[in-house]
């Protein structure tokens, strides 16, 4: 009986673990959950009798050690900067490894140790990054062999709240972390190329610079950049592409109220804020205010913005509660850790709510003198608020990565990520049974 280690029983990794679970049967595998939270991992095992929850501290160097040492494969479902002291257990105790996370630095770093040990550390196989790597190289690919030349690829991903549930001015819920939504962005500036020029977009410029899509019956979306478009041109063998652009999607109007937060400062992580716990809400607004009285702070907000105090802006800055004299009641906290608790209040997910992944490539390719375009878009609905669609679509990729190691139809060994055929083709595959499917439209232009 092989050992399927999972580190991390958070929400996105509830299908993950029901996955393994499902297989471990025929497959004749262990399931161990280790979570800070002995309860969250039972109550994501189930009882099942091929499953172990247990309480897992990744900074116990022993108990750390003690458990990848005695499994066969580990899946690192952490915030991504804790994956490398997995990483470093796994390569030191000749251990395979998958997370859904970007390759870090110290993570590559282990590339050629991990070749060496003869394990294979599987990355970016969740949904953005994953699923856009797969499916834009299955297209990539497909242009190349038939003889097109690629001269435009866009990519976009969001994850939002389906139609039927979305009920707020914003239009948008949490359903991945609410620190990585507060901070997105930050920390540098997006970097694109458009028609063979550099665009580099600041940060406190990032949100005014968007553009509008459709996908599929969903209707309209705008997007915004992500902070490095440029990347994966060597990764997706397509160096020399006059543009390419990676970027988020969100509802429209959402981009440009939030901006209010960036240009404010209330993002700002980088600091914290004296006597925070005493202060309320619109004290902590009113602090990157030029002005004194507080029951002025949302003339003299709207004023900064330059817009009217009815303005869509000023009624969704209003909805979130900004103004209201409620207590703050977090100790020593930054402006971003603030502005999080009060986002939480607003945007979480109701019990009977639903979410939704959708992303869409769009591809710009000339083939015997016609230039053509091809959209690729997905969307997937949650089955619940357990299961949501951001779970099955990080859990399930890199569920069938780790079935795809121990059966040995993966046979790389180092450090990768899933952009060649020997990757993409299976993966994507057995996820249209779970509903990840792209619909492709193609037009000439």
């Amino acid at each position: 009986m092989k050992t399927i280690f999972v580190i991390g029983a958070g929400l996105s990794s509830s299908t993950l673990i029901q996955y393994l679970l499902d297989q471990s049967e025929k497959l004749d595998w262990k399931i161990k959950v280790g979570d800070v939270s002995l309860e969250t991992a039972q109550r994501k095992i189930g009882g099942h009798k091929n499953g172990e929850a247990i309480e897992f501290d990744i900074f116990n160097e022993s108990q750390r050690e003690k458990e990848i040492s005695e499994s066969d494969l580990t899946v690192s479902m952490l915030p991504a900067r804790f994956h490398y002291l997995a990483a470093e257990c796994c390569v030191k105790f000749k251990k395979d490894m998958v997370t859904a996370s970007y390759v870090s630095p110290e993570m590559k770093a282990l590339s050629e140790e991990a070749e060496k040990a003869g394990i294979m550390m599987m990355n970016e196989i969740g949904v953005d990054p994953g699923i856009d790597h797969m499916s834009a190289m299955l297209i990539i690919d497909r242009i190349k062999e038939q003889g097109g030349k690629l001269t435009s690829f866009q990519s976009y991903t969001g994850g939002l709240v389906a139609p039927k549930y979305d009920n707020n001015p914003w239009n948008y819920k949490f359903t991945w972390n609410p620190r990585n939504v507060v901070l997105a962005g930050a920390g540098g500036s997006a970097q694109i190329i458009e028609n063979g020029r550099y665009k580099f977009i600041p940060y406190h410029q990032l949100f005014k610079r968007t553009s509008r899509i459709e996908v599929l019956n969903y209707g309209e979306f705008e997007v915004y950049c992500n902070r490095d478009s440029l990347k994966y041109r060597k990764p997706y063998n397509i160096e020399n592409i006059p543009t390419m652009i990676r970027g988020t999607m969100r509802r429209p109007g959402f981009a440009k109220a939030w901006d209010t937060f960036v240009q404010l400062g209330a993002t700002d992580d980088s600091f914290a804020i004296e006597n925070s716990e005493n202060m309320t809400y619109r004290e902590f607004i009113n602090t990157f205010l030029n002005n004194e009285c507080l029951d002025k702070t949302e003339k003299s907000l709207a004023k900064f913005l330059k817009v009217d105090l009815d303005s869509e802006i000023m009624y969704k800055l209003r909805w979130l509660g900004i103004f209201k004299d409620t207590k703050i009641g977090l100790k020593h906290a930054t402006p971003a850790q603030v502005l999080q608790k009060i986002l939480e209040e607003k945007w979480q997910l109701a019990p009977e709510d639903k979410d939704l992944i959708a992303m869409q490539h769009i591809f710009d390719y000339e083939k015997d003198g016609k230039k053509h375009r091809i959209k690729s878009s997905l969307v997937v609905e949650g089955r619940d608020t357990v299961h949501t669609a951001m779970s099955i679509t990080v859990g399930v990729p890199v569920a069938i990565a780790v079935k795809m190691i121990l059966t040995g139809v993966f046979k790389e060994k180092g450090v990768h990520i899933p952009v060649t055929k020997n990757f993409y083709l299976p993966v994507l595959e057995e996820l249209k049974e779970y509903g990840i499917r792209f619909v492709e439209e193609e037009f000439l232009m």
